[in-house]
């Protein structure tokens, strides 16, 4: 149990302490008179159990106003999640409409605005290479500023979406070694990548990359945008066929303990935030005790009044 002010707690104990030895050596002088002058003492110790509750009731209240608090264990979803987002060529395509890419943006923010504000979120760009657009922030709206400035530009490469969005988790690039060797990057695990793309990658080093994810804790998440049947697009004055290659996607999700999320058309896209779940931690928080502890003294001084009227006809 944390306190907001120790020193009220104090004053207040001091002050309950006081009426206590006030009420003790005023009982002993009222029944010593009384057996002086040969009158028996009415109710013995029950006379004075009316007293007795409002003195408790006046500690609780000390109690109350310290601002006592406990603090409580609370699941929430918390963490990092960075939106790694493909704005390759082929996302131009329209098998779902308007494009892949729009499609995808309406996706991420209706992703965005379903998660509470304890959930940094983050913006990478990809295709050959990969940008930040969004450092991870609890400010969302950047996030969302981010999903709309995203154009179509160059190609694919899936491994590069991997590391790039681990370097925006980290804060510090990710790359691998002139031998191939993998970066050791610590242990992540409240961190989610959430991917957006139609799978079709020209890398190599997808699975290298994803075994980095593995490593450092970090689940991926694969949105599949497009249908498998395809469309066409045109690039650089040529019409180009690209369908949704799955097998990559599902890949990248199963090897980091994520899942894949197909999404073909735009209502499932739309409705893809409710089928994604992140992990959720665990952090201790404070509940209020005071409302309940005056709750007490105030029935424990009610209570004290009463007996003393019916015994008495005084309050004190």
């Amino acid at each position: 149990m944390t306190l907001s002010s120790s020193l009220l707690l104090v004053v207040g104990l001091l002050v309950t302490a006081a009426l206590a030895w006030a009420a003790v050596v005023s009982a002993r002088r009222r029944t010593t008179a009384l057996t002086a002058a040969g009158v028996a003492v009415p109710g013995g110790r029950r006379a004075y159990l009316g007293i007795g509750l409002t003195i408790a009731g006046v500690g609780v209240l000390a109690i109350a106003t310290a601002g006592p608090a406990a603090m409580v264990p609370v699941p929430r979803a918390a963490g990092t999640v960075i939106l790694a987002i493909d704005v390759s060529n082929s996302m131009g395509a329209d098998d779902v409409a308007p494009t892949r890419l729009a499609a995808a943006q309406r996706a991420a923010r209706g992703f965005v605005a379903a998660q509470p504000d304890s959930v940094d979120i983050g913006v990478v760009a990809f295709e050959r290479g990969a940008l930040t657009t969004a450092r991870p922030d609890a400010d969302h709206s950047i996030a969302l500023k981010a999903i709309d400035r995203l154009k179509i530009t160059g190609g694919t490469s899936l491994g590069t979406a991997i590391t790039g969005s681990l370097s925006a988790i980290t804060g510090k690039q990710v790359v691998f070694g002139r031998d191939g060797a993998a970066p050791d990057i610590g242990y992540w695990p409240s961190a989610t990548i959430v991917m957006f793309s139609d799978g079709q990658n020209q890398g190599a080093d997808v699975e290298r990359a994803a075994t980095v994810a593995q490593g450092a804790g970090v689940h991926i998440h694969t949105v599949g945008v497009g249908t498998t049947a395809g469309a066409t697009v045109k690039v650089d004055g040529y019409h180009l066929q690209t369908s949704l290659e799955e097998d990559t996607l599902t890949l990248i999700a199963q090897t980091t303990g994520g899942a894949y999320h197909p999404a073909s058309d735009t209502a499932r896209l739309d409705g893809i935030a409710d089928t994604i779940d992140l992990r959720l931690t665990v952090s201790d928080e404070p509940l209020p005790l005071a409302g309940g502890l005056i709750g007490l003294a105030l029935a424990l001084l009610t209570a004290g009044a009463a007996l003393t009227v019916l015994r008495s006809g005084r309050v004190i």
